[in-house]
């Protein structure tokens, strides 16, 4: 008999009551049973699999609710969807059912980090990267499946929690400065950077010598976690002088190098940087001026290629002046400079000189997928590759990611068209590339982001991506899809009403091919369920699901701890 053990909160800070219950019985002990309608038939068919149930369970936790903002008359949110859903308490772990099989070779801790927490008492925050940060795990070990999430204690948070109230400046929010004397002094604040937030709600990573951190795009927003705790340990200092406000949120990391671009919005430009596992300080490898406009690009993600760092110069370009704004613009942080054109620079790793620096057609992208070098039949390098989810240059999916819009969806088709943009550039001196769809965007359902790769193959040729797509009518990105850029075709995932965050692939240990191995994604359902899903990485068929006490809010990006044994 399986006994199992769920969470259900009921003061504004409590121990979580238990429950037991038979496999073969309905009957709860002591608390909710989410997974009552699954209970009856513990084996049976899905997907043309047997249902193998596990044991499940969860230690009482302290947990601190948090109580939803009072709805606002007349507002049209439709806040039925988990997924755009504040989670409901900062807290909770246990073993999860498993439907279906989940391979013994699979090892380890994934983890999801991503906005978790879209209102402060009654008020609702404006923007999706507004969130307070939710770090989700998923533990495999020998076929069982632990889950867990918790909120990261960044000081945006503890503040907000503490005062009530928004305290740093956020994606879209701006404290409410008391009087004009105050709100200079919240100025005088941000130049110097203690009013923006580090509330690391974007990315998590494994370093090389084995520390996870999570980050956003202010450098401040840089947090070390626990794994299997979830706790947060405490801040990232860099340890060199290099200074600045922000950096990409999506660095480069490997076991042995972590790579990252810092834009300076005095100077226009970008510093490309490495980091040594072991340590806190970055040394600079390379500096890029932008080629036109009045600050550099948004950087959010760069790519790489086995010798060489791409820096992105997109025309969606950082606006001091929107920075300093008591209220939101429609691009926010940034402004939409068309006639600076875009460009793509190639900066050597080892010298950090700038080989060459193309003007492409315009685009925006947040995710860069991956690059590499293509050569000719005597192994010299011609032209880098680069991939990336790109947005046909349209700025309104800034505005389509506002918490309203996601919550007012209405059944029409709203979500910009996406494509896997596929840029060619030249190292012949030409002083332009190309860019076009690397496949039929229709393939995917013309949505694309949230990507991942087999790690094995970053900066090289490679065949396969997985990433979040569409089935239209949408307002996001709703199915999972694989991408095959050889044959040029799309395997796609999809469940009615539901929203799954990015698919993340972790490799079979010794395999050969590329697509061997699992894609781990978390889905939200709009009953307000959620579950956690193993797909084949090469098939794209489902294999195994396991069944949240609670749906989830969307997440963002992940990272894979393997397990000290594995």
């Amino acid at each position: 008999m399986a006994s199992i053990t769920f969470s259900g909160a009921t003061g504004n800070f409590s121990l979580l009551p238990t429950a037991a219950v038979s496999e073969n019985s309905n009957n709860i002990e002591g608390g909710f049973n989410p997974l009552k309608k699954n209970l009856n038939n513990t084996r049976k068919k899905h997907n043309g699999r047997s249902l193998v149930s596990t044991n499940v369970a969860s230690p009482p936790l302290p947990a601190i609710v948090h109580p939803p903002p009072k709805e606002e008359s007349g507002d049209g949110y439709d806040r039925s969807h988990v997924a755009w859903t504040s989670v409901r308490q900062e807290r909770w772990e246990g073993e999860l059912l498993v439907q279906g099989e989940i391979p013994l070779w699979l090892k380890g801790t994934y983890l999801r980090n991503g906005p978790g927490l879209w209102h402060v008492g009654d008020y609702n925050f404006r923007h999706l990267f507004d969130g307070y940060a939710m770090l989700a795990k998923l533990h495999f070990h020998d076929g069982r499946l632990t889950a867990g999430h918790r909120q990261i204690e960044s000081e945006a948070y503890t503040a907000a929690m503490k005062n009530q109230k928004i305290c740093f400046r956020e994606f879209s929010e701006v404290p409410k400065p008391a009087n004009f004397l105050s709100y200079i002094g919240e100025l005088a604040n941000l130049f110097s950077g203690i009013s923006l937030t580090d509330n690391a709600n974007t990315g998590v990573v494994k370093l090389g010598d084995g520390r996870v951190v999570c980050l956003t795009e202010t450098q401040k927003g840089s947090i070390v976690i626990d794994p299997t705790t979830l706790d947060t340990l405490g801040k990232f200092e860099y340890s060199d002088t290099l200074g600045g406000l922000i950096h990409s949120a999506h660095p480069i990391v490997t076991d042995t190098e972590f790579l990252t671009l810092l834009p300076d919005l005095i100077k226009p430009g970008y510093l490309a940087v490495r980091m040594e596992p072991g340590t806190n300080e970055r040394k600079v490898i390379g500096r890029v001026d932008c080629s036109r406009g009045p600050a550099p690009g948004w950087v959010h993600s760069f790519p790489v290629t086995e010798h060489y760092i791409i820096v992105p110069e997109m025309p969606l370009r950082y606006c001091a002046g929107n920075l300093l704004k008591a209220e939101p613009t429609p691009l926010y942080k940034f402004e939409w400079h068309p006639d600076s054109k875009a460009f793509m620079h190639v900066m050597c790793k080892a010298s950090g000189n700038v080989v060459t620096s193309v003007e492409v057609p315009l685009y925006i992208t947040f995710h860069f997928i991956n690059a590499y070098e293509e050569t000719d039949e005597d192994g010299r390098v011609t032209a880098i590759i680069a991939d990336c989810c790109e947005h046909n240059a349209d700025t309104t999916i800034l505005d389509k990611l506002k918490i309203q819009n996601l919550r007012l969806y209405t059944g029409k088709d709203v979500l910009p068209d996406a494509q896997v943009g596929r840029f060619k550039i030249p190292l012949d001196g030409s002083p332009y590339g190309k860019l076009e769809a690397a496949l039929d965007p229709n393939e995917h359902g013309r949505g694309m982001d949230m990507c991942s790769i087999n790690p094995a193959y970053l900066g090289k040729k490679y065949r396969y991506a997985y990433a979040c797509g569409a089935q239209r009518p949408c307002n996001f990105p709703n199915t999972l899809t694989k991408i095959d850029l050889v044959e040029k075709k799309a395997k796609n995932w999809y469940d009615e009403g539901a929203v799954p965050s990015e698919p993340f692939f972790v490799a079979r240990p010794g395999a050969t091919e590329e697509d061997d191995g699992v894609v781990i994604s978390m889905i939200s359902e709009k009953n307000g369920d959620g579950y956690a899903l193993l797909l084949d990485g090469s098939t794209f068929e489902e294999i195994a699901r396991a069944k949240f006490p609670y749906g989830l809010p969307y997440g963002l990006h992940g990272c894979w701890v393997p397990s000290k044994e594995s």
